[in-house]
């Protein structure tokens, strides 16, 4: 499933004319579910590898991981803190208005259709 959503967000990105060569994505959430700490068994990680084997810089937020916990799960760098106009406490992204992210990031593929 991983390969296949990173697939679908590397063929929008061609579409709209993005260079998917070192392209920086911004992955939120990496816990199994949400408002949970647990990383064991999540299938993000999956998403985030195949991304990284298009050559796609990944970068991830997720409030309730412990960053330590996933980098010697997974290798992978994790950040509870991303600079926007305010501060995401929640990990409950569907409440957070999609202009917080606009003003930073070009584009928003919602693969869990949070705003939609």
């Amino acid at each position: 499933m991983g390969e296949y959503v990173a697939s679908q967000v590397i063929k929008l990105m061609i579409k709209k004319g993005i260079s998917v060569k070192d392209a920086n994505v911004l992955m939120l959430g990496i816990t199994f579910k949400e408002n949970c700490p647990d990383v064991r068994n999540t299938k993000i990680v999956d998403t985030v590898k195949a991304l990284e084997d298009y050559g796609v810089k990944v970068a991830i937020f997720d409030p309730w991981a412990n960053p330590s916990e996933v980098k010697h799960e997974y290798n992978l760098v994790t950040s509870q803190n991303i600079n926007t106009d305010k501060k995401i406490r929640s990990r409950s992204f569907r409440r957070c208005p999609q202009r917080i992210f606009r003003n930073k990031f070009k584009r928003i593929y919602d693969t869990n259709r949070c705003f939609i």
